[in-house]
């Protein structure tokens, strides 16, 4: 099992390589749609990728193989673990909570994230997989 954040969700839907994922078991906290959506309809108002783009991009990641998994147990976990780590905002907290919880790494592209969340939890790059 593996928990995936939003930025590599969003690399491999536009990538066309959430299939890739499958193997790992991939799981996300249902955060994980609403920001990877939201990255993807920034980058085509920004005109960094063509509108037509983002909608297959959206489209994949809508049919992706990550299974959305609600604990009851990540609510207080993200806020111990942003307390912990210094942060202001609970969002990033919430994949570092749902990887402690369930006994897995957590798979990021966010270097920041990466940095700061090994602390309290096994975070690795796609690279890495």
């Amino acid at each position: 099992m593996l928990v995936v954040d939003a930025s590599v969700a969003v690399a491999a839907s536009f990538a066309d390589r959430l299939d890739d994922l499958s193997p790992h078991a991939p799981v996300a906290p249902g955060l994980m749609w609403s920001e990877a959506r939201s990255a993807l309809h920034e980058l085509a108002w920004r005109g960094e990728i063509g509108a037509a783009d983002a909608s297959e991009a959206r489209a994949r990641l809508d049919a992706c193989p990550i299974e959305r998994r609600d604990d009851a147990r990540v609510g207080p976990e993200s806020w111990r673990i942003a307390d912990r780590l210094g942060w202001a905002k609970t969002y990033d907290a919430e994949y570092v909570a749902l990887a402690v919880v369930l006994g897995c790494p957590l798979v990021t592209l966010d270097a920041r994230l990466r940095r700061t969340a090994r602390r309290v939890a096994d975070v690795v790059g796609p690279s890495e997989l």
